[in-house]
């Protein structure tokens, strides 16, 4: 309900003279009133305009105010709808409540008690209205406490989030692999203007070209083999919302000109299809790659670089916002001790001196494996070193050695148990992702793979 004028009430009555006299009663209690005299001019005018009440009679000849109030309750389900009846009949009054009636009143009116009913009916959607903001608040605000970190680095990141997120500007997320690109790209969501609309995520890296232009924008029915019916893409879903585009770098180029399009027009078409779809939707995208240098490689288009470079959010790496360390492991210590239904208080002095100096190359995302691994492998009240990953107990000797490429070769070969071990950590730290883990490891994809092969690695 609007808190800045008068409540505009609906009275939908097929009797002229009983409209009237409504519509004079209902504005001499400083309420706004409009009239129809049918249910299907009711239904029109919901879709015309914001009221914050309907009074509609049951019985009328066009369409009866039950069927009125389903196609109404199906546009708008939170306008509250009072129904009267001339038939003080419980079954008139049972279809009307399971229709989704706010509540009924009998002909001939009570004016004292329908005054009394249209108060409490606005008073309780006003109540309900201040409690979804309240909740959307909460929401948002419970977003931002997890993004743990009191660094100057991440003051200013936070600092930056919760002025940009009220805008409709494009935001590019930057930062290396594990930083918490999305958890920061659903902090600008739940604290933007959109919040109430869907945040849709969309992984640019994981799916094949031949399947991401579908995915993106949707399909019609035999636009390919196996397009057995039309299919909305992520931007449809995301519509009054907000899409977030994860990993854009690995887009190709001839993909990259197709969204440069959509983010430039606000349109699209269906993969196979010729009309034109409007959308409205926020874009945010994310990268761990150094896009101006591919700008000037060649393998990014210069001109959506710049579309989606609006603001740019770029989240320092772990090693270089050491005092967040101490934070982020009892942060995640408290999850899957409870998790794990363990009695865990903390860390043993060594073991933080060890994430202190730990280089974090695979950033929060390790961090959260590390301590979970720990957690999960301890008996004791402190977590000691001999339950964390080898990557980080030897991360001052010559696991790190390893890891920064400054053995010699004849040195490195008889580390082959240290390799191995690192391999596993890092492809543990960056989820998975053996593209990221070559690239954190010195090693071309191929490299890995054999070594993958060499170690029995699968």
């Amino acid at each position: 309900m609007d808190t800045g004028a008068q409540p505009l009430i609906l009275v939908v009555d097929d009797d002229t003279g009983h409209l009237s006299t409504l519509k004079t009663i209902i504005k001499s209690w400083d309420y706004r009133v409009e009239g129809v005299d049918d249910g299907q001019a009711a239904v029109s005018k919901v879709k015309e305009k914001a009221f914050d009440l309907i009074l509609m009679d049951v019985r009328m000849t066009i369409m009866d105010g039950i069927e009125a109030l389903s196609n109404i309750k199906a546009y708008n389900p939170s306008i509250p709808v009072l129904i009267m009846t001339a038939y003080s009949s419980v079954e008139s009054a049972v279809d009307a409540m399971k229709a989704g009636a706010y509540d009924y009143l009998t002909k001939p009116l009570d004016f004292d008690e329908l005054k009394l009913v249209i108060e409490r009916a606005l008073e309780h959607i006003q109540l309900k209205n201040e409690n979804k903001i309240l909740k959307e608040k909460l929401n948002s605000r419970a977003i931002l406490n997890d993004i743990i970190g009191t660094s100057p680095p991440m003051e200013k990141l936070l600092e930056m989030v919760t002025m940009i997120a009220p805008s409709e500007a494009t935001v590019l997320i930057t930062g290396e692999s594990g930083t918490g690109k999305e958890l920061i790209a659903r902090a600008i969501h739940a604290n933007s203007n959109r919040r109430t609309g869907p945040l849709v995520t969309v992984n640019c890296a994981a799916l094949p070209e031949s399947l991401l232009e579908s995915e993106l924008f949707g399909h019609e029915k035999g636009a390919f083999t196996g397009a057995d019916k039309r299919r909305e893409g992520r931007f449809m879903q995301a519509d009054k919302g907000t899409i977030f585009l994860d990993e854009i770098g690995e887009m190709s180029i001839v993909m990259q000109a197709k969204l440069l399009r959509v983010i430039q027009e606000r349109e699209l078409q269906r993969v196979g299809g010729d009309r034109t779809i409007t959308v409205d939707v926020r874009v945010m995208a994310a990268t761990n790659q150094n896009l101006s240098e591919n700008v000037a490689t060649g393998k990014f288009r210069e001109d959506l670089y710049y579309r989606l470079n609006v603001v740019n959010l770029n989240i320092p790496p772990l090693r270089e916002r050491i005092e967040d360390i101490p934070l982020l492991a009892q942060h995640f210590l408290n999850i899957y001790a409870k998790k794990n239904s363990k009695k865990i208080k903390g860390f043993t002095p060594t073991v933080m001196d060890m994430l202190l100096k730990h280089d974090w190359p695979g950033n929060v995302r390790e961090m959260e494996n590390a301590v979970e691994r720990a957690a999960i492998l301890t008996l004791d009240e402190y977590i000691s070193e001999k339950v964390l990953p080898i990557s980080i107990s030897k991360s001052d000797t010559q696991m790190t050695r390893v890891a920064r490429g400054l053995l010699s070769t004849d040195e490195a070969q008889s580390l082959e148990g240290i390799e191995r071990e690192m391999i596993l950590s890092t492809i543990e730290a960056v989820g998975g992702n053996k593209s990221e883990a070559a690239r954190k490891l010195g090693i071309n994809r191929r490299t890995l793979y054999n070594k993958l092969q060499k170690y029995g690695i699968e």
